[in-house]
């Protein structure tokens, strides 16, 4: 049987991004360059790690988050960082950077060298909105000093 090639769903990916683009505004809300807020994500006593939350840069159309997890295993690994573009004109946010990598296509052949899924680019951005939806619901917030 033969496979189908995969076709970008741009609706599925745009509602996906405009989504993010309300859970971040709620999140980083006013912030400038170089502030940070930490999101404590917590369940009764239980302290699971700390979602954070740094504005890269801050343009009048643009806004760059950088958005990082710490927790109980960060001597063992590294927790995953994106780096998302809030694109204020058309109210969507994107993820444009995943552990490093950069410039995602909207479709892959797979299997291709770096093993990415055939739709990675609306799974990233549906990663992101689980993780801020997580942080919204069960994280407690408090502002930090800019860090410059």
């Amino acid at each position: 049987m033969a496979r189908t090639a995969y076709v970008t769903d741009l609706k599925s990916l745009q509602g996906e991004c405009s989504a993010n683009y309300l859970r971040l505004l709620r999140l980083v809300g006013d912030m400038e360059s170089g502030q940070r807020r930490e999101i404590a994500l917590s369940s009764d006593e239980q302290h699971f790690g700390d979602l954070q939350l740094k504005v890269l840069e801050h343009a009048p159309y643009t806004t760059m988050v950088e958005v990082t997890q710490s927790g109980p295993l960060d001597a063992v690994m590294e927790g995953p960082r994106m780096r998302v573009h809030l694109y204020h004109d058309v109210r969507m946010a994107e993820v444009t950077d995943f552990q490093r990598q950069r410039h995602f296509s909207g479709r892959y052949r797979y299997p291709n060298a770096h093993m990415h899924q055939p739709d990675e680019k609306l799974q990233l951005n549906r990663f992101l909105g689980e993780w801020l939806a997580h942080g919204l619901a069960h994280g407690h917030t408090y502002d930090l000093p800019e860090m410059r």
